[in-house]
């Protein structure tokens, strides 16, 4: 439970950033650690799916927002820089094979459940939903809360990519807007 608590903190902590920040693309950045903690959330809450959901969800709207802060692209890194971005990636490489091999021995043997709640749903499914189609059931029955949010998130998504992604509405500074009779 503390974890959750460390979590809250630093999603407080990261939407507080958010709002104080001199810039957008700080902003933006700030933004995303807060997403990233909502993930770690859900997953410290056993919601894996939601979680995966999330960080999908977060990674797109984060590239979209910083494509949408920048006003030109980023410029051309000059010849010679290579060693600072190797190492980066080296590292990060060796740390992603150290935590895999520190969780890999953790994993449960290969068609051996860990939970047990998959269980309840192929024995008493049919009988407590009354439909057939046991996934269906799952997803309406079982899960719609953790459904509905997932389909929420989705379709925030949706509409922040089409917000910005949009053409219709705006216009440029030196334009003059334009009088329509209501």
């Amino acid at each position: 439970m503390v974890e959750l608590y460390f979590l809250l903190v630093f999603m407080i902590i990261g939407s507080v950033g958010a709002l104080q920040a001199k810039d957008l693309l700080s902003s933006v950045v700030a933004l995303g650690a807060v997403g990233l903690g909502l993930c770690l959330t859900f997953l410290i809450l056993k919601a894996p799916d939601v979680a995966i959901t999330q960080l999908v969800v977060e990674i797109l709207s984060i590239i979209i927002l910083i494509r949408a802060t920048l006003r030109k692209d980023l410029p051309e890194v000059p010849t010679g820089g290579w060693m600072f971005p190797s190492a980066m990636g080296v590292g990060f490489a060796v740390i992603l094979l150290l935590v895999a091999l520190k969780c890999f021995p953790d994993l449960p043997v290969f068609g051996e459940p860990k939970l047990r709640v998959a269980q309840h749903y192929l024995d008493s499914g049919l009988q407590e939903t009354g439909a057939a189609n046991l996934v269906a059931s799952v997803i309406l029955d079982y899960r719609a809360y953790d459904t509905l949010g997932e389909a929420t998130v989705l379709l925030t998504a949706v509409m922040g990519v089409l917000a910005v992604v949009r053409k219709v509405g705006r216009k440029k500074p030196d334009q003059p807007e334009e009088q329509t009779d209501a």
